[in-house]
Parts: structure tokens; sequence; C-alpha cells
């Protein structure tokens, strides 16, 4: 099987096209392909298949092997693949509020629906970053979902392990829990985060994110990702976290999320409602996994 590895600010996957090539079982080859000393090593498998409403479509394994809605990160690659492979033709240019419309699109269908996506293109034709139109977020506690007794969790009080913490919830398609501190580099959060992506509140578990607020267009962020553990970086965590900074009056709708693997650039446009993420993708290396 040939795959590519690609990764977005080290949010790293195993990309396989399925153009040319079946992936069985690809929820059982998830865990196998992921693992960082027995497999090629990543945070999941991210398939890239033909779509009939759109350009491209991608599905997204986890790293235990449970399928998730959507990817961040994941799409920016699956973009970058998709315009650099040739297997789509880009689309007129994409508009972004306030910005300079990109030149060139694509759409691509999600476990969320059809998101846009536009391409900065460098002098050599090849993608340099890529801006998604993520969608309105998703505040309704029900439909995030989180099992608790009010219509919109926000700055909503919790224990985990005995522990005080205050919680807002956001779905970008998929599920956030989204804590602010002062201090977060010294945070446990390899304990703390299977903890709280388990705990019976959240009965699809939830993407756990701390934030420390640099200044009114900036923040910090570390994330503990549901079925693939501590990221350096979650694409539609960093847009949730946008939008819970934002309803809590903690910073503006555009501002800078400062990930441990690089930055990304967020808007959450008054105009649309929608949520714009601009950030990089690159492609590392191909391969071909023997399977047996």
């Amino acid at each position: 099987m040939k795959f590519t590895k690609m990764h977005g600010l080290g949010n790293d996957y195993i990309y396989v096209s399925c153009f040319e090539q079946k992936v069985r079982n690809p929820a059982k080859l998830a865990p196998v392909i992921s693992d960082r000393h027995f497999g090629i090593g990543g945070d999941g498998l991210i398939l890239i298949a033909p779509a009939k409403r759109a350009d491209v479509k991608m599905r997204i394994f986890n790293a235990d092997g449970s399928e998730a809605e959507m990817c961040g990160n994941g799409i920016r690659c699956v973009a970058k693949y998709a315009y650099e492979h040739k297997l789509a033709k880009a689309g007129p240019p994409f508009e972004v509020p306030g910005q300079k419309p990109c030149p060139a699109s694509l759409k691509i269908e999600t476990g969320k629906g059809i998101l846009p996506v536009g391409l900065a293109l460098n002098k050599e034709d090849r993608v340099a970053k890529v801006t998604v139109n993520m969608g309105e977020p998703v505040l309704e506690t029900k439909k995030i979902p989180v099992n608790l007794p009010v219509q919109h969790v926000i700055d909503q009080p919790m224990q985990f392990q005995s522990r005080a913490f205050t919680m807002t919830c956001v779905s970008m398609g998929n599920p956030h829990a989204v804590f602010f501190r002062k201090e977060i580099a010294n945070l446990e959060l390899d304990r703390i985060g299977p903890v709280i992506e388990n705990h019976g509140v959240f009965p699809n578990r939830i993407n756990v994110h701390f934030v420390r607020i640099d200044s009114p267009g900036e923040f910090t962020v570390r994330t503990w990702e549901r079925g693939s553990g501590l990221t350096l970086a979650c694409g539609t965590g960093a847009c949730a976290c946008c939008v819970a900074a934002a309803i809590t009056n903690r910073a503006a709708r555009t501002c800078t999320a400062h990930l441990p693997g690089g930055d990304l650039e967020l808007i959450w446009a008054e105009a649309d409602n929608c949520v714009y993420m601009t950030g990089p993708a690159v492609e590392v290396f191909e391969g071909t996994w023997l399977t047996k």
C-alpha cells in the first residue's frame, strides 16, 4: 500500500489515496500503522477518496482506530495533496472575510459535511498555506454533545479528579472542552487529559484544550486529542478555543493561536458566523506499507 506522510504544525497523519487502491479495514489498520515504534508513526490515518458532491472526500481514523468527524490540520494536508497530486482541479478564488482572496479553491467532503478551502500558491505552483471555512460553531449542549442540564456550557464549574475547573464547550463538527488558565506549561496534561476525555458527561468523548490568553489577539494552547492523546496541534480545537475566548470576552474574534507545533490564524467572522482557519501543510515523505 502506497502512503504519504504529512503534517500540519506537527499534527502528523499517514495519508492514503483511495483513487487507485483500497483500504479494506482502516479502523484496524490505523493503530498498527500509527505506532511510532513498530509502524510508520503518526496521530492517525487519513484516507483521500473520490467524492460525488465535492472534489475529494476525507476519512479520519485516530491512532486508537476510532473514526473522527473532522480534522482541521488534516483537511489542509488533504487539500495540498489533492491539488499537487492532481486529484482535483482548482476552482475559483476563495473569499476570506477581511483578507485578500485565495487564488484557488477546492471542496472537500468530511464527516461534518462539505467544506470549502482556499489555496495560497507559491511561484512553483505549490500550496504554501491553506485557509479552511470550518463552518459555524455549535454551542447547544445537546448538539455538542454534553450531558449537562444547561443550554450552553460556558464557564461551567466542573470537577475532575477532585480538582475544580471552569469549562466552555464548543463543537466544530467534533466536540471540544476548553479550559482557560493563567499557567498551562506545568499542567500534567497526560494525566488529566484522558480523565476528561473519557468522563461520563461526554457521551462521544471529548477533545481537551487548556488555554492561556496572551493578549486580546493571541492565545497559547495545549491539547489532549480524543483518540490520539498529546498532539502538537489541533485545528478544530484551535477554532473552538477562538470561539470560546470570544464568547467569554477573553479575546477578539480575530486572533493567532500558538500551538506547540506552530501558529494558526483564526477569524470568527460576524458576517456569516463561520470560523476561518489558515495554516501550513507539509508533505514529508512517501513510502510503501508492506501489508501482510
